[in-house]
């Protein structure tokens, strides 16, 4: 995998210098462009992610919450290690702090989730769990149009929960909260461990950790339906959809996007999560669901445009600076 070579600005409210698979662009270059390409690499996550979900809520009659989030962790520490190769020297004691807290966060995050979906649709599940990066985005943001996104993508994430959330199961909904928390915490540190590790060697190291944490809770609840060859390979394709391929996409995207402007477009998951459970797991959309879609396109199409716009109205120059 290539992985520009720059590093992400200290500040994760901040806009990066455009960067390139060899190396920093040239002054010249055109920052929209590699906005847009960072905007492309989070919506691809997204969708991985959901329907990587919408398979585990599959599997989880095959080994339960806690053995599915094991599987899918594990498969993708391993293929990670494989595909990154992550030296071990040459890092600080912050560095390797960093990266701890980064897995001890994924796997919360995963945790936690997976827990929420066991109890409740998984509509409404990442309806809850996207208020957190929607949190993150009304705090980290500078610009006022950013809370006008932020407060639109909110009021399509109550809609398509139909409402209020009155109805479902209390735990399962303290569970999805606990998860959003978690994935705040990620932005964060998803962002902070692409700026001390190169490629993606801080996320395989990071998902390692997360690994370790999760696999005595797995083994406690599954035990040995974990070896059994179809519910691994379910397990692995989970990992791949679910962790693998998003975790690396918005590592690299946290590289050139703010994070408010990450957090915000995080919204469209909830939109994403209904498309996969009609897709996957044949649960229909109604027409209030469908409004809530349009809203939460509409705050996140927003969040581009500001973008975008913010980085037209910069010259190269000063940007990155």
């Amino acid at each position: 995998m290539s992985t520009p070579s720059a590093a992400a600005p200290s500040d994760p409210t901040s806009v990066a210098a455009p960067v390139t698979d060899h190396g920093p662009a040239p002054a010249g270059a055109p920052r929209r462009w590699g906005s847009l390409g960072s905007i492309g690499l989070v919506l691809s996550a997204g969708i991985s992610v959901q329907f990587g979900g919408a398979l585990a809520a599959s599997l989880m009659p095959r080994a339960g919450a806690s053995g599915v989030v094991t599987l899918r962790l594990v498969a993708a520490a391993l293929v990670l290690l494989v595909v990154c190769r992550p030296r071990l020297r040459g890092y600080t004691r912050a560095d390797w702090g960093t990266v701890v807290v980064f897995g001890i966060t994924m796997a919360g995050m995963n945790g936690l989730f997976y827990q929420s979906i066991d109890r409740i649709p998984l509509g409404p599940a990442v309806a809850l769990e996207v208020l957190g990066p929607l949190a993150l985005s009304v705090a980290a943001s500078r610009r006022a149009v950013n809370l006008v996104w932020a407060a639109l993508a909110l009021a399509g994430v109550f809609l398509l929960s139909g409402g209020g959330f009155g109805g479902l199961d209390p735990v399962g909904v303290l569970f999805a909260l606990g998860a959003g928390a978690m994935w705040a915490a990620y932005i964060v540190f998803s962002a902070r461990t692409g700026r001390r590790f190169p490629q993606a060697d801080g996320l395989a190291l990071a998902m390692v950790v997360a690994a370790l944490v999760f696999l005595p809770l797995g083994i406690a609840e599954s035990g040995a339906k974990l070896l059994d060859p179809t519910t691994i390979a379910l397990g692995s394709a989970v990992a791949v959809l679910s962790s693998v391929l998003p975790y690396t996409l918005e590592l690299v995207a946290l590289r050139r996007l703010p994070a408010s402007t990450f957090a915000i477009m995080m919204s469209l998951e909830p939109a994403i999560a209904a498309t996969a459970g009609f897709l996957v797991l044949n649960q229909a959309l109604t027409a209030t669901e469908s409004a809530a879609i349009a809203l939460v396109i509409a705050a996140s199409m927003g969040a581009v445009r500001t973008q975008v716009g913010r980085g037209k109205a910069k010259s190269p120059d000063t940007l990155g600076s």
